[in-house]
C-alpha cells in the first residue's frame, strides 16, 4: 500500500509518500514541501498548494491520504490557514478518488516513537530509524508527512484498507455480469414424513 501523508500549512505543506507491502518493511518513496510566500493572496496560496499536492498525486499514485487533524490552536490565523490548507488536500484526493483519513498529531508521535507527547526531533530521528534513513527528511515538515504516512500504514486499520481496495477497484472497473433472476419451484411436500 502507497500512503501520501499531507502536514497541512499555508507557508510550508509537507508531503511523504510512504510505501509497505505485506511482510515487508516500509519504504520511503519521496518527501518534500510545497511552499507559498507569506505576502501572496491566501487565495493564490491555497491554489498554489493544490497544484503541488495534485503533482504529488499523479506523480505518486498514492492508495490512501493521511492528513493531520487540525486541532483548535492559541494562534486562530495559523490554524485557519492550517484547516484550509488541509481541505484543499482533501478535496485533491476525493477528485483523484483516493479515501482520506484524519490522524491528530499525538496520534503520529505515539504511533511513531510511542510517546504522544514526542517532540519534533525525536518523531524525525523515529522516522529515520524506522525508514532506514541516515537523516530524516528535511525540513521538518517532510517529516511530519512521511511520520503520517507511516502512521496511516500502521493503524489504518481494516476499515481503511477495504476503503483503498475499494477506490482502486473504482479506478479500474470490471464489466459486470447481470444474471436475470430465476424463480425456483419447490415442490410440496405431500406424504413426506416429518
Amino acid at each position: 500500500m502507497r500512503v501520501l501523508g499531507v502536514d497541512p500549512g499555508l507557508t510550508r505543506c509537507g508531503l511523504g509518500v510512504v510505501e509497505q507491502s505485506a511482510g515487508r518493511a516500509p519504504v520511503l518513496v519521496a518527501a518534500g514541501v510545497v511552499r507559498t510566500p507569506a505576502d501572496l493572496d491566501p487565495a493564490r496560496r491555497l491554489l498554489a498548494i493544490e497544484d503541488g499536492v495534485r503533482e504529488w498525486v499523479t506523480t505518486y499514485r498514492p492508495d490512501a491520504m493521511a492528513v493531520e487533524r487540525v486541532f483548535a490552536q492559541q494562534n486562530r490565523h495559523s490554524v485557519t490557514g492550517t484547516a484550509q490548507a488541509a481541505g484543499v488536500a482533501m478535496l485533491v484526493a476525493a477528485r483523484a478518488a483516493i479515501p482520506v483519513a484524519t490522524h491528530t498529531p499525538t496520534e503520529v508521535k505515539a504511533a511513531i516513537t510511542g510517546a504522544g507527547q514526542a517532540g519534533k526531533a525525536q518523531v524525525g530521528a523515529m522516522v529515520a530509524r524506522v525508514l532506514r534513513l541516515e537523516a530524516a527528511p528535511k525540513p521538518a515538515d517532510a517529516a511530519d508527512a512521511v511520520a503520517l504516512a507511516l502512521c496511516h500504514l500502521w493503524r489504518g486499520g481494516t476499515v481503511n484498507r477495504y476503503a483503498a481496495l475499494v477506490a482502486q477497484a473504482a479506478r479500474n472497473p470490471r464489466p459486470r455480469v447481470i444474471r436475470p433472476a430465476v424463480p425456483v419451484r419447490v415442490p410440496a411436500r405431500t406424504g413426506v414424513p416429518a
